[in-house]
C-alpha cells in the first residue's frame, strides 16, 4: 500500500528517494525507495515511525509520524537550489526584518539599493554553522503555500543578532544578493517605507500581485488556487486543470480558493540579469517570463523617477491597506506595471483621497481586477478569484472587482479586456493639443511608444495586458491616446477629473518598460507628473491666500 508520497518545493513528485522507515516501538527498519509518482509503498506494522529521507541534490531529514494514517502523508525536500525573503518582506526606515535564506553550503549577503543606480548599503555576513549543512532550511510536510515555510523555527532555538536587519533610513527598493562559495547566485527584494513621509510622490509595490502570482510550495492563484491535489504532479501538462480542460481555473465559488502566504520566497522575483556585479542597468532589457510583470519590471519606474529628479517615497500594498501609507501627506500616488489583486480597503482609500485632491497616476495593466482579503497579520490573503464569462456577460460585471465591490473603471477609466492580451504596440495620438503631449512634437495620428524593454511580450509600450475604456468608466473622461494592438486591443490612455484630484491612466503593463528608451513615452508620464505636482501647489496657494483674506 501506498502510505507516503514525497515531492519537492514545488510539489513535484520525486523518485529515487532513499526513505528508511524504522519502528520506534520495536526498532525494526524498512528501506525503501520511492517510485516514479514519488509514492512510497509497504505494508507496515501500525505504530509511531521515523522515517529519514535522503536523495542527491536535496537537504536530507527525518520525521516522525503514526503510521498507518487516514490517507498518504506529504513528506517534501528542499532542493539545493539557494533561495530567500525577507520577513516582512516589506518594513519601515529603522525598523528590521528577518533573514530566512536556504543554501546548501556557506553564503555571502549584500545589500543593495536598487534605483537609477545599484548602490550598495554593504556586505551583511557570511552566513555558515559549526555544523555542517545547517544553512539549509527544512520544508513543513504540508501545504506550506498556506501556512508559510516557517524557516528560521526548528534548530533556532535563540535568535541569531545577524538574522534581523535593520531597514536603511532612504526609503526605496533594496535587494538582497547572496553568492555561494560554489559561485551561486540568488536575490530577493525588500520594500522600505519612510518611518514618516518626506517626499509628494508615494509609489506602491504591487505585493500582493506577486504573492497572487508565486507558485513556490505548488500553489499560486493560477496553479492549484483551490489546494494541493491528493498526489504531486509528475507532468503538469498531464495533470493541471489549467492545462487538462479549457475551463477557467477561476470558475469555482470564491471560498473555494485557499489563502496564500506571502511566507514564501518568489522566484519571479529574482533579478537575476541585473545583479551588482555586472555592467547593466534599468535600461536595459527585462529578462524572465515573470520579472516583466513582477518587481524587476516595477523597479524602472524607480529608476526613472530618480533619473528626472523627483523624489519619491515607496511602499507595499499592505501598507496602503492597514493605513501606514497616509495618503493624505501626498500629492501624487503612481502605481504602475501590473497591480492586479488589491484589497477593498485600498481601494476605498485611494477612492476618496483622489475625490478629496489626490491624484492618480495609473501606469499600468490588469489592474484592481480582483479583490483579495487580507488576513488579520497581513500574513495570508486570498483571492476571491469566482469569474464566469457567462455571468458577466448577464450581470454587466467588468471583472472579479467590479462582481465582489466596484468596477475598477470608476476609478482609474479603464478596465482589462482579452483583446490584445500577449501582444504589443505603440500608441496613436487622438489629442495631440493637449497638454500631456507638450513638448514631445507630436501630432494626432502620430505613433508613439514603439521601443520597450520588455523581454516576454516586446513589441511597444501598449501591451502584455491592455486596458480599455467601459460602461462604468467617468462621463467626463478624455480620451488621449490609443495602443495600436489588432482586433482594437490596445490600452487606452486617458485622463479625468474626479472630485477635488485628477486620474491619469495609460492601461498598459508594459508602458513602464517603455520610459528609458522611448522619448515621448518619458516626456508625457513627466508632463504629467509636473502638471499633478504643480496643480496642487496652485491649489494649496489659492487656498492660503483665501484663508488670509
Amino acid at each position: 500500500m501506498i502510505f507516503a508520497y514525497v515531492s519537492d518545493e514545488n510539489y513535484l513528485a520525486l523518485s529515487g528517494v532513499s526513505a528508511e522507515c524504522v519502528n520506534i516501538s520495536d526498532g525494526t527498519c524498512r528501506e525503501l525507495i520511492s517510485s516514479a509518482s514519488g509514492a512510497l509503498r509497504a505494508e507496515l506494522e501500525p505504530g509511531q515511525y521515523r522515517i529519514t529521507l535522503a536523495k542527491e541534490g536535496y537537504g536530507a531529514k527525518w520525521v516522525e509520524c503514526k503510521l498507518p494514517a487516514e490517507s498518504p502523508i506529504q513528506l517534501r525536500l528542499m532542493s539545493h537550489s539557494p533561495c530567500g525573503f525577507m520577513w516582512p518582506k516589506w518594513t519601515q526606515a529603522g525598523s528590521a526584518s528577518e533573514i530566512k535564506v536556504s543554501a546548501h553550503e556557506q553564503y555571502q549577503l549584500s545589500l543593495w539599493r536598487y534605483g537609477l543606480k545599484k548602490e550598495t548599503v554593504g556586505v551583511l555576513s557570511w552566513f555558515d554553522e559549526h555544523a555542517p549543512l545547517t544553512t539549509e532550511q527544512l520544508l513543513p510536510d504540508e501545504d506550506f503555500t498556506q501556512t508559510g515555510v516557517r524557516w528560521n523555527r526548528i534548530g533556532y532555538p535563540s535568535m541569531h543578532p545577524q538574522q534581523m536587519v535593520t531597514a536603511p533610513q532612504c526609503s526605496g527598493l533594496y535587494y538582497l544578493w547572496g553568492r555561494t562559495l560554489s559561485g551561486r547566485r540568488f536575490s530577493f527584494p525588500w520594500v522600505v517605507a519612510p518611518a514618516a513621509p518626506e517626499a509628494r510622490i508615494a509609489v506602491l509595490a504591487n505585493t500582493n500581485t506577486w504573492n497572487a502570482y508565486n507558485a513556490f510550495g505548488g500553489r499560486s492563484n493560477y496553479i492549484n488556487p483551490r489546494g494541493l491535489p491528493a498526489t504531486p504532479t509528475v507532468h503538469a501538462r498531464l495533470e493541471h486543470g489549467r492545462y487538462t480542460t479549457a475551463e477557467s481555473v477561476w470558475m469555482p465559488a470564491d471560498d473555494e480558493f485557499l489563502p496564500l502566504s506571502f511566507e514564501r520566497p518568489e522566484p519571479g522575483n529574482d533579478i537575476f540579469d541585473n545583479t551588482p556585479w555586472d555592467d547593466r542597468g534599468p535600461a536595459d532589457s527585462i529578462e524572465g517570463r515573470m520579472q516583466c510583470g513582477q518587481t524587476p519590471g516595477e523597479w524602472r519606474l524607480l529608476a526613472w523617477l530618480e533619473r528626472e529628479g523627483f523624489a519619491y517615497d515607496y511602499y507595499a500594498d499592505a501598507q496602503l491597506h492597514d493605513g501606514t501609507l497616509d495618503l493624505n501627506a501626498y500629492t501624487v500616488l503612481m502605481v504602475g506595471v501590473h497591480p492586479e489583486y488589491w484589497s477593498r480597503a485600498m481601494f476605498d482609500r485611494v477612492e476618496e483621497w483622489v475625490k478629496s485632491g489626490g491624484h492618480l497616476m495609473y501606469l499600468g495593466g490588469n489592474g484592481m481586477n480582483c479583490e483579495v482579503e487580507l488576513s488579520a497579520g497581513g500574513t495570508t490573503m486570498r483571492c476571491l478569484s469566482h469569474e464566469d464569462v457567462d455571468e458577466n456577460l448577464r450581470t454587466g460585471n467588468e471583472s472579479r472587482m467590479h462582481r465582489t465591490h466596484k468596477p475598477e473603471s470608476s476609478l482609474v477609466g479603464v478596465a482589462f479586456t482579452n483583446p490584445g492580451v500577449m501582444s504589443s504596440a505603440p500608441y496613436q495620438v487622438r489629442q495631440s493639443q493637449h497638454w500631456v503631449f507638450q513638448n514631445t512634437g507630436l501630432r494626432d495620428g502620430d505613433i508613439f511608444g514603439r521601443e520597450s524593454l520588455h523581454e516576454r511580450v516586446p513589441g511597444g509600450a501598449s501591451g502584455h495586458e491592455t486596458d480599455k475604456i467601459m460602461p462604468h468608466s467617468p462621463s467626463n473622461i478624455e480620451h488621449l491616446a490609443k495602443g495600436t494592438n489588432a482586433e482594437e486591443g490596445g490600452a487606452d490612455m486617458v485622463l479625468f477629473s474626479s472630485g477635488a484630484g485628477k486620474v491619469f491612466s495609460t492601461g498598459s503593463i508594459t508602458w513602464v518598460s517603455s520610459l528609458f528608451p522611448s522619448k515621448e513615452v518619458s516626456r508625457i508620464t513627466r508632463n504629467v507628473l509636473e502638471h499633478f505636482l504643480s496643480r496642487e501647489s496652485s491649489q494649496r496657494n489659492n487656498q492660503e491666500v483665501a484663508d488670509a483674506i
